[in-house]
């Protein structure tokens, strides 16, 4: 068949995202289609940098130019990506395409080890990320990035005052932790912390992110209504431990969001300390509280499981230094790398199936 633009667009549409089911051409996600002589390239624009199936897909591209078009087609094929939203046309945070909630239901599961970890694997692959620390009464992000003692900077734009996050492996961070002495006990009721959080939303300099993590308290309380009433959430992680107690625990954080008045989509569950593997015996793992709990509630609740950390002392020593587990080479990381991977991929999926999240509004 001649080589044409037509011809690699009819060509194209044999080969369909894995995810969203659709074809590549219908999707819009082939671009820059260059012809000389039997010379050919192209570019592939993926939903999101941290795509799991890229190589599949351009496999799959040069496997349809191949039958459909001639093999002796020299194929040039970029992989690049625009992360999906459907946040358009929103007053508050416009440049932020997704809000992801990261909840657990329990204290001690994990909840901000995982958040910090799965913003600097997305960080890495090129996404622009942010973590907005929302537990007011423990703050860990300000440890888990090693900036203490760091303090963000003050902007004025017109008659209004915006915090300057700071910034550190590629991610904007806020945190109460940045605003008040390490050692002091915030009390405040829950109106107040309800307030700052407000602030970290609608009164910080965000610019232009890809992902924005909210890192909630643990409970149901009033954090994660006024999280829901203030902006509409793209979907919620879940963090769990395998134990009964904490899938307890995990399950009635699961269960608000998926109130009818609520209606956050779960974009699935992770499970936290799923197994204890010692660093000297690597291929030995002991489920020291329980095995495949997180699985099974996942299953149970017809929602996705994004996978398991394993129980290991580096995780707990990144996080005490402030150089969080992705940053270090071997299991570990690749563990966390494949949590963040099938999360922007549910995330990408969510965008292409369903509408935007309505901000909640209730009374109580």
């Amino acid at each position: 068949m001649e080589l044409t633009k037509t011809s690699v667009l009819n060509a194209l549409r044999h080969v369909d995202d894995p995810d969203i089911k659709k074809d590549l051409v219908t999707l819009n996600m082939i671009q820059d289609i260059e012809i000389e002589g039997n010379k050919l390239s192209f570019t592939v624009m993926l939903t999101t940098p941290a795509c799991p199936l890229k190589e599949v897909i351009k496999n799959d591209c040069l496997k349809a130019i191949d039958e459909h078009i001639g093999s002796d087609v020299e194929v040039d094929i970029l992989m690049s990506s625009h992360v999906t939203t459907t946040r358009d046309n929103t007053p508050l945070l416009p440049g932020v395409k997704n809000i992801i909630a990261v909840a657990s239901g329990k204290g001690g599961v994990g909840k901000s080890t995982v958040t910090a970890n799965l913003a600097v694997a997305l960080a890495r692959q090129g996404a622009k990320v942010g973590i907005i620390d929302a537990d007011i009464f423990g703050p860990s992000m300000p440890t888990m990035f090693n900036c203490e003692h760091e303090q963000p900077s003050i902007r004025k734009e017109g008659e209004k005052n915006l915090i300057v996050p700071i910034e550190q492996y590629g991610i904007k961070l806020i945190s109460i932790g940045f605003l008040t002495p390490a050692e002091n006990a915030v009390v405040w009721r829950g109106p107040m912390a309800s307030s700052a959080l407000k602030q970290f939303i609608a009164d910080t300099e965000w610019g232009e992110l890809d992902y924005l993590f909210i890192d909630l308290p643990p409970g149901t309380s009033d954090i994660h209504l006024t999280l829901v009433q203030t902006v509409p959430v793209t979907g919620v992680v879940l963090v769990t431990t395998p134990q009964k107690v904490a899938l307890a625990d995990a399950q009635k954080g699961l269960n608000m969001f998926m109130q009818e008045q609520i209606n956050v989509p779960i974009l699935g569950v992770v499970e936290n300390m799923a197994y204890f593997t010692p660093e000297e015996l690597p291929d030995n793992k002991y489920h020291i509280f329980g095995k495949d709990g997180g699985k099974k509630l996942a299953e149970k609740h017809s929602v996705p499981f994004l996978g398991e950390i394993p129980l290991v002392q580096g995780i707990r020593e990144g996080g005490d230094i402030g150089y969080p587990a992705i940053m270090q080479e071997g299991p570990t990381s690749d563990a966390f790398m494949g949590v963040a991977e099938a999360t922007a991929q549910r995330i990408a999926i969510r965008n292409a199936e369903k509408a935007q999240t309505k901000k909640v509004e209730l009374k109580v």
